[in-house]
């Protein structure tokens, strides 16, 4: 295999992959069906093997958990079910020792109301703390305005004690923090400075376009002061070490991600943007309401954010995270081509222009998984059971919505072998196991050569290995093709060329190159190409191939 080893030292998260941790569903390490801090240092040697540069873990600060961890009441301290604060200094140095960060996942939109701040916030106007978060004056029978929360009902809250209303975009046990007081931001400087020193490697910022709110407009995302306020805080924090931030903005527009990621580093690494994963949606409606994915749309939109964060910005690339459904079953075959439309939806990705995301699971081709209403322990699952059932709805749609979107998809506990319980816990699991743990499982997949994990472990190194992943520059092929997304990345050594079905029929391909000239990276079959008499090619269902073209050679 041709190689070039000297990859851009620029940055190291831009030829880095970085693997997402939900820890109560990673790996259990005291038997109580919840994972843990110790379960994952148990880990770290498989996600060495993996090849993953960083771990970005969901969060583990002391929380209440009505929202799994993203109601924060101590930034300061670990949450007992997940260890100790020496637990989470052991998993750094650990995983340190194998060169691998620790991302924190940051909540700094909102806290718990069981926060210390919100407890003396709420005693009266007067308290010094009062002013930490966003208060409104109103009667208990009118709300400040109709704004509604992300989880359903009023965004306004009544508090006796006070005779006011607070702002919460989420639960109502997720007070929104009010970063126009300069002293709520200097607390939060001093508490990242705390963690930095402690020695992590970068963080993820949680709804971060939605600090700079303004309720009283009915703005929630990208308030007119966003930007002074990230790039304080880049100045104050993430400017002092060599770390990776990337901030969750469900509104970014290649625009506004460039201020984001602006290479001089005046606020963030990168962002999460949404765009393309919220295509398969009915237009202007919610995400349970369910459309095909409109397939050339799908290709404009990861045409437009590559070639317009090309040396202006950065990408985040990713199919999976806590919040979504698993992308196997969502956009290739969970059934009969499971393992051909994991490996071609991670050659698709992993070929692009951008920082790499796998989230737990996803490099072993997890599925979604179908249970009961009663079963399912997320709170925007149950709201919307409610609502919906309350609205009309019939429960065969109502849950064939869940089936599809429901965040518990994506946290079933982690499936590592066919033992009970899929080796996750010796106890009982905090949400039941996908029984299909037996089929597919990480012990399984270690042991297959030709396993979806082996794919991505590939894919992983050859990151590392050319040049073309961070620098290339991207050109979209058969634009107008409704079964095929193929492209090429450009750089000074040679030409990346990357070649997908996207669907589980046949799909004739009209590119033509000298195919035998050309070294094969990656792909999913066995099987040499399939060269039509006519020229160009027959991909097979979901069929993948990376090509690599030294610079001379490179194809037109």
């Amino acid at each position: 295999m041709t190689s070039n080893n000297h990859v851009s030292e620029e940055k190291w998260w831009k030829r880095s992959v970085i693997y997402q941790i939900y820890p109560r569903s990673f790996c259990d390490g005291n038997g109580d069906g919840i994972g843990d801090l110790e379960g994952i240092i148990s880990k770290l040697d498989y996600l060495e093997q993996l090849g993953v540069d960083a771990i970005w873990l969901s969060p583990v600060c002391r929380s209440p958990q009505d929202d799994n961890g993203y109601d924060i009441s101590d930034y300061q301290d670990i949450d007992p079910m997940f260890g100790t604060l020496e637990d989470m200094d052991r998993l750094i140095a650990e995983a340190k020792k194998r060169s691998i960060r620790i991302i924190m996942d940051l909540v700094l939109n909102h806290s718990s109301d069981e926060h210390p701040w919100f407890l003396e916030a709420r005693k009266s106007r007067e308290n010094p703390y009062h002013d930490y978060y966003v208060w409104r004056d109103g009667t208990p029978e009118m709300p400040p305005n109709e704004m509604r929360a992300a989880f359903g009902g009023s965004a306004w809250e009544w508090e006796p004690q006070v005779q006011q209303y607070y702002f919460h975009q989420f639960s109502v046990k997720q007070p929104d923090l009010n970063w126009e007081n300069p002293k709520l931001r200097r607390e939060i400087y001093d508490m990242i400075n705390w963690w930095i020193a402690r020695g992590v490697g970068g963080f993820r910022l949680d709804v971060i376009d939605q600090i700079a709110k303004e309720p009283d407009q009915g703005i929630t995302s990208n308030g007119p002061r966003l930007h002074e306020y990230l790039q304080e805080l880049s100045r104050e924090t993430f400017q002092k070490a060599d770390l990776v931030t990337v901030g969750e903005a469900w509104g970014a527009t290649p625009e506004l991600a460039m201020r984001y990621s602006n290479p001089d580093q005046s606020e963030l690494s990168m962002v999460f943007q949404f765009e393309h994963i919220c295509l398969d949606q009915m237009e202007g409606k919610e995400k349970w309401d369910l459309a095909p994915l409109p397939f050339l749309k799908f290709k404009e939109v990861f045409n437009r954010w590559q070639t317009k964060l090309h040396g202006t910005g950065w990408n985040s690339l990713f199919w999976n995270n806590h919040d979504l459904p698993r992308i196997v079953s969502r956009w290739g075959n969970d059934s009969q081509y499971r393992v051909e439309s994991a490996k071609m939806l991670a050659i698709l990705l992993h070929g692009m222009q951008g920082t790499p995301y796998i989230y737990q699971g996803e490099e072993l081709g997890m599925t979604n998984v179908r249970c009961p209403i009663e079963a399912y322990q997320d709170i925007e699952t149950r709201n919307l059971y409610r609502e919906r059932l309350e609205q009309g709805y019939g429960e065969a749609e109502v849950m064939e919505s869940i089936y599809a979107k429901s965040r518990d998809n994506a946290r079933t506990p982690m499936q590592w072998s066919n033992e009970a319980n899929a080796g996750f816990t010796t106890g009982e699991p905090w949400l039941s196991v996908n029984p299909n743990y037996h089929e597919i499982n990480a012990r399984s997949q270690v042991e297959d050569a030709d396993s979806v994990f082996h794919c991505y472990r590939r894919l992983i190194r050859l990151r590392k290995e050319y040049r073309v992943f961070a620098e290339g520059d991207f050109r979209m092929l058969l634009k107008e093709d409704a079964a095929v997304f193929a492209y090429t990345r450009n750089s000074r050594e040679g030409q990346l060329l990357v070649v997908c079905n996207f669907y589980g029929k046949d799909a004739d391909c009209a590119i033509r190159e000298p195919w035998d000239s050309m070294e094969l990276l990656a792909g999913n079959y066995k099987e040499p190409l399939q060269l039509l008499p006519e020229g160009g090619i027959s991909l097979r269902p979901y069929e993948a191939r990376m090509y690599w073209k030294e610079s001379g050679k490179a194809c037109q």
